[in-house]
């Protein structure tokens, strides 16, 4: 009988998720574009934003209970079979590219325990000591989850837990470090140059890809041992994880002056350490870095896994990512995905290429099933305040695509164009009735169209 989850190892797969390598960075990310003013009403616009979409969820797992697989199945339900498969394929692919650079992200940052100024070893993560060790990494993850997505959903509890021990000792000792004249000094940011609503959306575009992971316990819900837990686990997790970066970015304002702050070199948050503890502050960072990394990679591929399991086995992708092994783990989709990371951690090796264009393009495919949220609680409410949530929910959404740049969702078609023959083999495998429906067919005609242009743009 399967092990199911529960409301612990649910939150920490969500937390996991956002709380990767970028928290890190934040201090300096967030100080050379932002005054301490425009970060307070940045975080705010983005704090209610994301709660609004949390709590979305959470109203969609009591309204709609029964639809297993929250983000690819409400789109599906709400909005047709092809717009479902788009929001499969979509996350499925961010997940995938997300998490070869991750596995780029860790050995990157052992880097700093094993290179020298004569010795590259690890390096920026792409020489092929380092193709080598993720690879590893990334097979050991493979067995843990065929293993059962229980005992790496207990591992990634406990790794959760150790993630937070470093940001815990950074927030105590910046506490005690924190001078509030510091933080006053140049409050609205007039050494910027920049108007202060121009700071702010500033920090809002940084802010956009902090929380994505949210839908994690809505993606494996199926999993979950009470559907009460789902929405509560999302809604706990996005208030641990804002409660993280607010005291990380606002606490690193009063510790040392803004304009020193944008000038430190990331990790920042290891360079701060070192000014408040000595030398020891940077590698207990550069560890806390590793360890976080390496569990937002286990929740990300239990994530990603999981995906087109859900999606086979309510007809959208090929009948065989259905299959599970005698752990209940989704062993098909398991070796999709891993796969998949595998042969995109050898082009790097082998070209040596900067992919984050690519990444940011995959990550704008994840914003799309965000919106739909929204847009599918829109759809069915009923109630005043399911009404008010779910088109705050809907703009929120709206404004993350629009923040992130609508060329990049351009260029996401040259991503999508591919998944249509997937959705259409699926269709034959499953015995569909292949007859596409006018607006299906519509929405494959503009994606077609689109490819051409997406591709000029993204050659040149």
């Amino acid at each position: 009988m399967e092990k199911k989850l529960g409301l612990a190892a649910l939150t920490a797969l969500v937390l996991s998720s956002m709380l990767g390598a970028g928290v890190f960075s934040l201090p300096q990310n967030m100080a050379q574009v932002a005054s301490p003013a425009a970060l307070l009403i940045g975080w705010g616009i983005t704090g209610v934003g994301i709660l609004l979409l949390a709590m979305a969820m959470l109203l969609l797992t009591r309204l709609r209970p029964e639809l297993d697989g929250g983000i690819f199945t409400y789109a599906r339900e709400g909005f047709g079979e092809l717009i479902g498969f788009c929001s499969a394929w979509g996350y499925w692919l961010c997940a995938v590219i997300a998490n070869v650079s991750y596995l780029v992200i860790v050995f990157s940052a052992l880097s700093f325990f094993t290179d020298a100024p004569d010795q590259r070893i690890f390096g920026d993560g792409n020489t092929w000591q380092a193709m080598i060790g993720a690879s590893l990494l990334l097979w050991i993850v493979h067995w843990l989850i065929l293993r059962g997505v229980q005992t790496a959903a207990s591992i990634n509890l406990v790794a959760t837990l150790a993630k937070l021990l470093p940001l815990g000792l950074f927030v105590l000792l910046a506490l005690l470090a924190f001078r509030l004249s510091t933080f006053e000094f140049d409050f609205t940011g007039t050494a910027l140059g920049v108007p202060l609503h121009d700071q702010v959306k500033n920090t809002m575009l940084i802010t956009l890809w902090v929380f994505i992971g949210v839908e994690g316990a809505v993606v494996v819900s199926a999993r979950a041992r009470h559907k009460k837990d789902v929405g509560r686990a999302t809604l706990l997790a996005v208030l641990a994880a804002l409660t993280v970066y607010l005291l990380v970015t606002l606490l690193s304002l009063g510790v040392v002056p803004r304009h020193e702050l944008a000038e430190m070199r990331n990790p920042s948050m290891a360079s701060l350490m070192v000014h408040m503890m000595g030398p020891w502050g940077e590698v207990i960072i550069a560890a806390g870095l590793i360890v976080s990394v390496c569990g937002a990679y286990l929740s990300w591929t239990i994530m990603a896994a999981e995906v087109p399991f859900l999606a086979a086995t309510h007809k959208a992708f090929p009948a065989i990512f259905a299959r599970q092994n005698r752990n209940n783990a989704p062993s098909a989709s398991l070796w999709l995905t891993n796969l998949s990371v595998q042969a995109c951690l050898v082009l790097i090796w082998a070209t040596g290429s900067d992919y984050n264009t690519l990444l940011t393009i995959a990550s704008e495919m994840i914003l799309v099933p965000y919106f739909l949220v929204g847009a599918f609680l829109l759809k069915i409410a009923r109630r005043p305040l399911e009404w008010l949530i779910g088109g705050g929910a809907c703009l929120y959404g709206l404004w993350l695509l629009y923040a992130s740049g609508p060329m990049h969702l351009l260029l996401s078609v040259v991503l999508y164009a591919p998944g249509l023959l997937v959705f259409l083999y699926a269709r034959q495998t499953h015995r569909h009735d292949l007859k596409l429906r006018q607006r299906e067919k519509a929405l494959i005609g503009l994606l077609l169209i689109a490819v051409l242009p997406a591709t000029w743009i993204l050659v040149q």
